[in-house]
Protein backbone atom coordinates (compact mmCIF):
# COMPACT_ATOMS: atom_id res chain seq x y z
CA UNK A 1 0.00 0.00 0.00
CA UNK A 2 1.40 3.74 -0.57
CA UNK A 3 0.85 5.41 2.25
CA UNK A 4 0.12 9.49 2.04
CA UNK A 5 2.18 10.74 3.94
CA UNK A 6 4.78 9.49 6.28
CA UNK A 7 4.89 13.19 7.66
CA UNK A 8 1.94 13.03 9.71
CA UNK A 9 3.80 10.52 11.56
CA UNK A 10 6.92 11.95 12.00
CA UNK A 11 5.65 14.55 13.27
CA UNK A 12 3.13 13.32 15.67
CA UNK A 13 5.96 11.45 16.52
CA UNK A 14 7.67 14.21 17.71
CA UNK A 15 5.07 15.29 19.70
CA UNK A 16 4.79 12.05 21.15
CA UNK A 17 7.60 9.82 21.67
CA UNK A 18 6.11 6.69 23.54
CA UNK A 19 4.19 6.80 20.14
CA UNK A 20 6.92 6.51 17.93
CA UNK A 21 7.93 2.80 18.24
CA UNK A 22 4.41 1.72 17.31
CA UNK A 23 3.50 4.06 14.44
CA UNK A 24 6.29 2.99 12.86
CA UNK A 25 5.29 -0.43 13.23
CA UNK A 26 1.59 0.03 11.94
CA UNK A 27 3.40 2.09 8.88
CA UNK A 28 5.76 -0.74 7.77
CA UNK A 29 3.16 -3.29 8.33
CA UNK A 30 0.46 -1.01 5.82
CA UNK A 31 3.70 -0.41 3.50
CA UNK A 32 3.94 -3.78 3.05
CA UNK A 33 0.54 -5.08 2.74
CA UNK A 34 -1.46 -5.58 -0.49
CA UNK A 35 -5.52 -5.14 1.28
CA UNK A 36 -8.08 -5.64 -1.23
CA UNK A 37 -10.98 -5.51 0.95
CA UNK A 38 -12.05 -4.99 4.91
CA UNK A 39 -11.09 -8.48 5.80
CA UNK A 40 -7.73 -7.93 4.05
CA UNK A 41 -6.94 -4.89 6.89
CA UNK A 42 -8.51 -7.36 9.81
CA UNK A 43 -5.78 -9.69 9.01
CA UNK A 44 -3.23 -7.82 9.42
CA UNK A 45 -4.80 -5.68 12.37
CA UNK A 46 -7.48 -7.42 14.58
CA UNK A 47 -8.46 -4.26 15.98
CA UNK A 48 -9.61 -2.08 13.01
CA UNK A 49 -12.84 -0.90 12.43
CA UNK A 50 -14.49 0.38 9.65
CA UNK A 51 -16.87 4.00 10.01
CA UNK A 52 -17.76 4.65 6.72
CA UNK A 53 -17.25 6.51 3.87
CA UNK A 54 -13.60 4.26 2.98
CA UNK A 55 -12.55 5.07 6.44
CA UNK A 56 -11.29 2.72 8.71
CA UNK A 57 -9.95 3.29 12.84
CA UNK A 58 -7.00 1.30 13.51
CA UNK A 59 -6.04 1.16 17.34
CA UNK A 60 -2.15 1.99 17.89
CA UNK A 61 0.05 1.04 21.00
CA UNK A 62 -2.65 -0.28 22.62
CA UNK A 63 -5.71 1.59 21.82
CA UNK A 64 -3.77 4.57 23.66
CA UNK A 65 -3.71 6.43 20.06
CA UNK A 66 -5.52 6.00 17.15
CA UNK A 67 -5.06 6.65 13.22
CA UNK A 68 -8.24 7.14 11.29
CA UNK A 69 -7.20 6.45 7.11
CA UNK A 70 -8.97 6.59 4.54
CA UNK A 71 -8.41 3.67 2.27
CA UNK A 72 -8.79 3.55 -1.39
CA UNK A 73 -8.45 -0.90 -2.43
CA UNK A 74 -7.99 -0.33 -6.22
CA UNK A 75 -5.15 2.06 -6.60
CA UNK A 76 -3.87 0.67 -3.31
CA UNK A 77 -3.71 4.30 -1.68
CA UNK A 78 -4.24 4.83 2.12
CA UNK A 79 -4.49 8.68 3.32
CA UNK A 80 -3.74 9.33 6.52
CA UNK A 81 -6.52 11.47 7.88
CA UNK A 82 -6.26 11.54 11.67
CA UNK A 83 -3.91 10.90 14.32
CA UNK A 84 -4.47 11.15 18.08
CA UNK A 85 -4.67 9.77 21.54
CA UNK A 86 -7.77 7.92 22.51
CA UNK A 87 -9.25 11.38 24.16
CA UNK A 88 -8.89 13.41 21.32
CA UNK A 89 -10.59 10.32 18.90
CA UNK A 90 -13.75 10.92 21.38
CA UNK A 91 -14.18 14.25 20.44
CA UNK A 92 -14.85 13.35 16.53
CA UNK A 93 -18.59 13.77 16.34
CA UNK A 94 -18.12 11.58 12.63
CA UNK A 95 -15.27 9.68 11.96
CA UNK A 96 -16.35 9.44 8.25
CA UNK A 97 -15.92 13.02 7.02
CA UNK A 98 -12.80 12.84 7.91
Amino acid sequence: MRIITHKAISQYARLHADARLALDEWYIKTEKSQWNCFSDIKQTFNSVDSVGNKRYVFNVKGNSYRIIALILFVPKIVYIRFIGTHAEYGKIKDCSTI
